[in-house]
């Protein structure tokens, strides 16, 4: 089956009342409790808000994003769903948990590294 990344941007939730954050938390790991009922769930959580490192292809680290990225990913779900659309409907009950909206992207499969990771008895 598929994988899919449904992710919201940093600062995405910035609009939410501090008051009404903790119900934000109960809602949206209610959604990931269904997800894992129904076996979809691979992996999700949010991201520290702070500045990237960019380690380049000679090892040196610089700080990032480059000036010119607007927007960074502030958490994402990945879900093992059998097409687009179911992944688009998870995303829906999480935008609706979250309080925001979600991108929806199909991550591509690589049966190498599954070969690699199956191998390893994971």
């Amino acid at each position: 089956m598929p994988r899919y990344l449904i992710s919201f941007n940093d600062g995405a939730m910035d609009h939410i009342p501090a008051e009404e954050i903790p119900q934000v938390g109960k809602d949206a790991h209610a959604v990931i409790q269904e997800a894992v009922n129904a076996g979809v769930f691979v992996y999700g959580t949010g991201l520290e808000r702070q500045q990237a490192s960019i380690v380049g292809t000679d090892g040196v680290v610089t700080d990032g994003p480059f000036p010119e990225t607007k927007e960074v990913i502030g958490g994402f779900v990945v879900l093992d769903v059998s097409s687009r659309d179911e992944a688009l409907k998870w995303a829906a009950k999480i935008a609706v948990s979250c309080r925001c909206a979600q991108e929806v992207r199909e991550i591509m499969p690589d049966p190498e590294t599954e070969a690699m990771l199956r191998a390893a008895g994971r």
